[in-house]
């Protein structure tokens, strides 16, 4: 629960920090307003770690930066044209540097045509603040007065645990549609629920999306499953049909079961694939950063269900070629969104992978089918063993513990091959020049065929000194029509 009284001596403490009590004595001297606004001071009130601190000034962009020179290392601008300057302000007490960004208060809105925000300035700390996303985002530290500056009812919020906007949603979301998708963020974020109202003008409002960039869906879509419970975002998204706007393939696998085909809910299923995707991936990698590729291929490995799915007689259902039909599905999905490539590479080989383990759990496999496997996932080795551990939701916990003792077995057997032979490298002993000198040829196709015959050799009976494999050459190529 929220203390409140933790939260004022936090943000007091930002107040007091050299960096912040810098900015606001230059901006002050030169007689402008400055106040930290938004997420510090949200996060300060929660308790929460505080990234780069925004700032907001009634100073335009050339004032801004004059102001800021002397007491910055570098500078930069973040979007001139929209009032925003970024700057390295040095903490000579700690000898670190603070990423900052100043940006003019802003009346901005979209005309619900275009897809670029019409740029206007305020003159009132009050109006820029009214014009922001969510009440728990529209207050301000006021520096160097120190006052809290909440006209919208954001502390309130906090306390309920509740996003709500700080004008009409109606109006909220006409101004920027992308406003929806940053609730569903902050909702998986924050842990707070979306208030009614809200909800409702996300469904009421959906297709307005359709005015804001592919690029900025993206990147909304990206800072949702970085967080720790995007399933909560995403089931927003989905009631809502918000997700029908930009990734359709996902509201889809609540395929409609009938009285007599029963199969898993492939929705539900998919969301449990995604927390224990994330669950794994925290335990294997503490440190890293959230695995954006790993994290949308757990979402989306089973999209190509609902175009495969066949119903039999007696009850059963299939799903023939699910992966490789959720592959392409996927790329096609993500370049409409402008991932770049290798994301979107990532993604795919994973989805179109994603059931290849399965055969293992059935029998094990020979040394040359392990070697295919990690030849076959390359760079996603790694992320391939989390998505098909994850990939596991049955309730059967016999069938759920051998197939864990079967992905067990398989990753110690990589991990023995590995030392023995140098999977990594997983190439032929003779190059492309030495086939040509042992069999006296020139480049082209031919190349490439006896290449591929080495690899071959190389996955199905492991290493082959250079001799050995000169002989078996000339063998094969003794057999070449």
């Amino acid at each position: 629960m929220l203390n409140m009284a933790d939260g004022v001596a936090r943000l007091g403490a930002l107040a007091e920090s050299p960096v912040v009590a810098a900015l606001g004595a230059a901006f002050a001297d030169a007689g402008h307003e400055l106040s930290i606004v938004g997420g510090p001071v949200r996060d300060a009130l929660l308790g929460r770690r505080t990234h780069d601190l925004d700032f907001t000034t009634d100073a335009r962009a050339d004032e801004i930066l004059r102001i800021i020179k002397p007491i910055s290392t570098a500078q930069w601008d973040v979007g001139r044209e929209f009032g925003t300057i970024g700057a390295r302000v040095r903490d000579p007490g700690r000898g670190v540097v603070e990423q900052v960004e100043v940006t003019t208060y802003r009346a901005d809105s979209y005309d619900g045509v275009t897809r670029k925000p019409t740029v206007e300035f305020g003159d009132t700390l009050e109006g820029d603040l009214a014009r922001r996303d969510f009440t728990v985002n529209a207050m301000a530290l006021r520096i160097p007065a120190r006052t809290l500056v909440d006209p919208t009812g954001g502390v309130e919020d906090l306390l309920a645990r509740r996003l709500r906007t700080p004008a009409d949603p109606q109006v909220s979301f006409g101004d920027d549609p992308l406003r929806m998708l940053r609730a569903a963020r902050f909702s998986a974020q924050l842990g707070f629920d979306v208030d009614p109202a809200t909800v409702e003008a996300m469904a009421q409002l959906r297709e307005t999306l359709s005015i804001v960039s592919p690029e900025r869906i993206q990147g909304e879509l990206v800072r949702l499953l970085q967080t720790d419970d995007p399933v909560r975002g995403i089931r927003l998204l989905v009631e809502t049909g918000l997700m029908d706007q930009f990734l359709p393939e996902v509201p889809a696998l609540r395929l409609e079961i009938d009285e007599h085909h029963h199969h898993k809910d492939v929705y539900e299923h998919s969301l449990t694939v995604l927390r224990q995707t994330i669950d794994l991936e925290r335990a294997r990698t503490p440190d890293a950063a959230p695995d954006v590729p790993l994290r949308l291929a757990a979402l989306l490995h089973d999209i190509g269900k609902p175009a495969t799915r066949r119903l039999e007689a007696g009850g059963g259902v299939t799903f023939h070629h699910h992966d490789l039909k959720g592959a392409r599905l996927a790329r096609k999905r993500l370049q409409a969104l402008r991932f770049d490539s290798d994301t979107i590479g990532s993604v795919t080989q994973l989805i179109e992978q994603h059931l290849r383990f399965f055969g293992y759990a059935e029998g094990a496999w020979t040394d040359s089918a392990v070697r295919r496997y990690v030849r076959d996932a390359g760079p996603e080795l790694e992320r391939l063993h989390i998505l098909t551990r994850a990939d596991v939701t049955t309730r059967n916990k016999r069938k759920a513990a051998r197939l864990a003792g079967a992905y067990d077995d398989i990753e110690r057997r990589i991990s023995e091959l590995a030392e023995q032979e140098e999977l990594n490298a997983m190439r032929p002993a003779l190059d492309g020049n030495r086939i040509q000198q042992v069999l006296g040829i020139r480049p082209g196709p031919q190349v490439g065929k006896a290449y591929r015959y080495l690899l071959d050799l190389r996955l199905d009976e492991g290493v082959l000194d250079e001799g050995a494999a000169e002989q078996r050459l000339r063998a094969w190529w003794a057999e070449q029509d």
